[in-house]
């Protein structure tokens, strides 16, 4: 059976998009490829995560309707897989189940509902659908066919939190299959193909057969899927076989499979597999390809959301520091040089080095350069609060109103423009609270949100890094060399008020990943003092990312849908 894989960009709730690109794809997949049967990922027809629309029966409707019409649209002569949300077929329990079809000759030939319904990280599944309580396999052109959706073939790795009863794949191989197929719709990680490819050849090994998987590409909110497609087997080695084990990363992609062909290369596994979701691979730093895989994401994160958002341009602040020339240079390769607008607003703190810089990074770029200076709105705002501020000295307040001024006119250019902000602060500053409230922290997305500060520079190393061998790097060194500072008071200097970054960015990935206490922390070898010091800042600063823009999750676990705190608690020892 020739399979074909269709890894594509839905968008949530555009049913009337979702439905022709499946019906492109599955006519590509009959008349390029002559496949038998073409696989979508999970709710490839309403997009994935829709999350609280699923409380809508409209929304509910839409997509079983969108369903109805592919099966009297889509060629006849192959059978296409494809994810929904469907009502439930249980008594009792929720009213709607995670299924995967298979429509054939203008019927739904078969249905498959997902079992393991996750409610860690950014997944709240079981808030809306029931699991399967029967699994079968589809007989098709020789084959016994089945479908894991997803979650149902992560039983077998240690996710913290996490205990599954029920085995989903066992139950399937226990029908005799020859094939098993994984539509999924899994987040980007760094480092999370590797888990994936081990578990697909565990599997693969446990029912001696091969496992097609099928992953949603694009970004939807914070969550980016990177796509990576593949298909293993308990076969032999890559050079052997010959078949194209991947799909494109972060880009819609069809690639096709024959069951009669030499299997796929084996893909090897530990007794006990740990996903990418604990974040081992921001323990030991990332490779030059993990780092261009990190960009791919990012920029894919940016052009999807502005995409599906409705806009066509987009503008930050360029401060001449490092996160705005990351984010000034992400936002290019996402919209192109003619979409974005930089900003430079100096005030009187802002060095002479600071302004060169931003000049100079935005002709690199070939993007629009405006400057607004923030000197007479910022000595206005001063005297009108001469009286309340009682001649106190310069403090805190006087900072924080400089990137309030700049939050405003920045906002004040969005809306006459349409144009969406890029807020530019990393991770590092999100945990400390080392950022203004409807200042530096206004934004309609934060595209750097969800890497620390020591990844902002190795990002930034390796995009010039990689620019050496065609041209002039784009950033300059300056940005990349001088010490950070927000410049709002005199020599200010981030390591005034931080630790030093590469301390406090190691104690934050062994707190917010690993959930360490402080006393774990420091037999780690870490300061047992500053590791308590920073949790409680941490903690303290719940209610500035409450008010956040929505980050791009690339990390373990990411401030947002993936960190869940109150803010009103007592900020206890940890």
């Amino acid at each position: 059976m020739r399979i074909a894989i269709a890894q594509i960009n839905s968008t949530i709730g555009d049913f009337p998009g979702n439905r022709e690109k499946i019906l492109a794809f599955a006519r590509r997949a009959r008349d390029e490829h002559h496949a038998d049967m073409v696989l979508f990922p999970e709710l490839a027809v309403c997009g994935y995560p829709p999350m609280d629309l699923l409380d809508q029966d409209r929304f509910v409707e839409l997509n079983i309707r969108c369903v109805r019409i592919l099966q009297r649209e889509l060629p006849p002569e192959i059978a296409v897989g494809l994810g929904f949300v469907n009502r439930s077929p249980y008594s009792g329990g929720k009213s709607l189940v995670n299924e995967y079809g298979v429509l054939l000759e203008g019927r739904l030939a078969f249905e498959q509902i997902k079992t393991l319904l996750p409610t860690y990280d950014v997944f709240d599944e079981a808030r809306n659908f029931e699991p399967a309580r029967q699994w079968a396999a589809f007989e098709f052109k020789g084959e016994r066919v089945g479908f894991a959706v997803c979650e149902d073939v992560w039983r077998e790795t240690d996710i913290p939190g996490t205990s599954y009863v029920r085995d989903p794949v066992g139950e399937l191989l226990n029908h005799g299959l020859s094939l098993l197929c994984v539509p999924s719709a899994s987040p980007y990680v760094a480092g999370k193909l590797k888990t994936r490819r081990a578990l697909a050849g565990r599997i693969s090994r446990r029912g001696s057969l091969p496992l097609v998987y099928i992953n949603a590409v694009g970004a939807n909110d914070q969550i980016l899927f990177d796509g990576r497609s593949f298909v293993a087997s308990p076969g032999e080695t890559a050079a052997e076989s010959g078949i194209p084990l991947t799909a494109k990363s972060f880009a819609e992609d069809l690639i096709c499979w024959d069951s009669v062909s030499p299997p796929v290369p084996a893909l090897n596994g530990e007794p006990r597999l740990r996903p990418a979701s604990c974040g081992d691979p921001f323990k030991v730093g990332l490779t030059r390809q993990e780092l261009d895989v990190l960009e791919e994401g990012l920029v894919m994160g940016i052009r999807d959301y502005m995409k599906k958002c409705g806009f066509k341009r987009a503008h930050l602040g360029l401060s001449g520091g490092i996160d705005s020339a990351l984010v000034a240079w992400l936002g290019v390769q996402a919209a192109g040089k003619e979409n974005i607008v930089c900003f430079s607003m100096p005030s009187r703190f802002s060095s002479q080095g600071s302004k060169d810089d931003a000049k100079e990074l935005a002709a690199n770029l070939g993007c629009r350069y405006e400057v607004l200076p923030i000197e007479p709105v910022f000595e206005s705002f001063l005297s009108s609060l001469e009286g309340v501020f009682e001649k106190r000295p310069f403090d805190i307040a006087e900072e924080n109103l400089q990137a309030r001024i700049r939050g405003a006119l920045l906002m004040a250019f969005s809306n006459k423009f349409n144009s969406m902000l890029l807020s530019t602060g990393n991770k590092s500053e999100l945990a400390m609270g080392y950022c203004t409230l409807y200042g530096d922290m206004n934004g309609a997305l934060g595209p750097i949100g969800d890497l620390l500060k020591t990844e902002v520079f190795a990002l930034c190393r390796r995009i010039n890094e990689r620019a050496k061998e065609s041209g002039t790097p784009p950033i300059p060194q300056a940005i990349i060399d001088k010490p950070p500072s927000a410049e709002l008071r005199p020599n200010q200097k981030d390591q005034d008020s931080l630790p030093p970054y590469e301390v406090l960015d190691e104690i934050l990935k062994l707190y917010l990943f690993s959930n360490l206490s402080k006393d774990e922390i420091a037999e780690q070898g870490w300061d047992a003092e500053l590791a308590g010091r920073i949790i409680k800042t941490v903690a303290r600063a719940e209610f500035k990312r409450r008010q956040a823009p929505p980050v791009l999750k690339v990390s373990p676990r990411a401030f947002g849908m993936g960190r869940r705190m109150p803010i009103a608690r007592e900020v206890y020892e940890v």
